[in-house]
């Protein structure tokens, strides 16, 4: 089976059984990128001969120095000549992951200057179809949003949901929450790429989210099972996320900002990009503010976006009938007579909080929908009243 080396792609027809259970052991040893894998690959012929090649020999493939030899080794030992047999009692039978060598693998994943070695995943699989394709939207933004920008996050993912758009994001705190939240409260199929292994949780408080995400939509990582968290694996999701969509929402970001490494991947790979503004003052939204001066559009109204992007793909697929029940079972569509009635001739969100027991990241989607509504008016310092 001939073997592309560097930034390539092996080459060839779907792997066997084998040749995918190598990959994956050889996945396991730290410091071995896709590049050097196929360049092990391609000079001895197979993943197999590699595993039983001398030291002397290994060193032989470029870039394998003193430091990776060692994790060669010490993998090495703890799985013996064969260790085949003790790979597949550990359960990883090649499913749930994609491969390299599988077809199923999106083409823009393979096409990454730095491709993944494997993409692990739970969920629906059928979500796969149109990720191939690049039919979903990613939504990115900082970690500590404002009132507004998570607001608009979580009304984004309503409005993409409605409109049978996968949402994929990071399923980070803020505004990658509170986008899959919205795609999940509209009945949406929302697409988490995480930083971490799909065991672990992070942050924390986003257990009940991922598993919801994890039943309804797709979790997604390349970091395989018991890896430990990472830096940088966080700002290698980015690429990612890009590969896997059509087009790029940013919501609010600082200067510094791995949401803002994502949309420069999308700018430069001539993606739709929208970004919503914001208050010129924040910190928080200095880095998307300074972005709307390349021309990207700016999304005001989160009915835009979906009357941009027109019907997606799971709209045509019939995968979108469970919209229009919230977490409370009220219809989305109907108005929020509850919360009306709260805001009476006027009310801050500090008022309604304490009258409604609700905190602020529950009440502000509601807030906001009523004013795209047309049914209140938002006024100086976090007060509404009837429209």
């Amino acid at each position: 089976m001939p073997v592309g080396v560097g930034l390539g792609l092996v080459a060839g027809a779907a792997w066997s059984l084998e040749q995918r259970l190598w990959w994956l052991l050889w996945g396991r040893v730290p410091g071995l990128g896709y590049t050097k894998l196929c360049a092990l690959w391609e000079r001895f012929g197979s993943l197999e001969a590699a595993w039983q090649a001398s030291v002397a020999d290994l060193a032989s493939v470029s870039g394998l120095g003193t430091v990776r030899l060692a994790s060669i080794e010490r993998c090495r030992a703890r799985w013996g000549v064969d260790p085949l047999p003790a790979l597949r009692r550990s359960g990883e039978r090649g499913l749930g992951v994609l491969l390299p060598g599988d077809p199923a693998l999106p083409a823009a994943v393979r096409t990454l200057g730095r491709p993944p070695l494997g993409l692990y995943w739970q969920g629906l699989g059928n979500l796969w179809a149109p990720l191939r394709q690049r039919r979903a939207v990613a939504v990115v933004g900082t970690r500590r949003p404002s009132p507004h920008g998570l607001a608009m996050a979580e009304a984004i993912g309503a409005g993409l949901a409605r409109a049978g758009w996968p949402v994929v994001s990071g399923l980070a705190e803020g505004i990658d929450g509170a986008a899959h939240h919205g795609c999940l409260r509209a009945g949406g199929r929302p697409v988490g790429v995480l930083g971490t292994a799909l065991e672990r949780i992070y942050p924390q408080h986003h257990h009940r989210l991922q598993r919801q995400v994890g039943e309804r939509g797709l979790l997604i990582s390349e970091q395989a099972p018991g890896s430990s968290i990472c830096a940088g694996h966080f700002a290698a999701r980015n690429r990612l996320q890009v590969a896997l969509a059509s087009a790029l929402v940013l919501v609010e970001c600082p200067a510094r900002s791995g949401a803002l490494q994502a949309t420069r991947m999308a700018w430069q790979q001539g993606l739709p990009v929208w970004v919503v503004p914001a208050d010129a003052g924040k910190h928080s939204a200095a880095g998307s503010n300074a972005f709307l001066r390349r021309g990207v559009t700016p999304l005001l109204d989160p009915t835009e976006l979906a009357a941009a992007l027109g019907p997606g793909p799971l709209a045509a697929a019939g995968l979108t009938s469970g919209v229009g029940t919230g977490a409370r079972g009220r219809d989305s569509n109907a108005p929020d007579l509850g919360l009306m009635t709260a805001v009476g001739s006027g009310a801050s969100l500090d008022q309604l909080s304490l009258q409604l027991q609700q905190t602020a990241a529950e009440l502000l989607p509601r807030l906001l929908a009523l004013e795209l509504a047309g049914r209140l008016q938002a006024e100086p310092g976090l007060r509404w009243r009837p429209a």
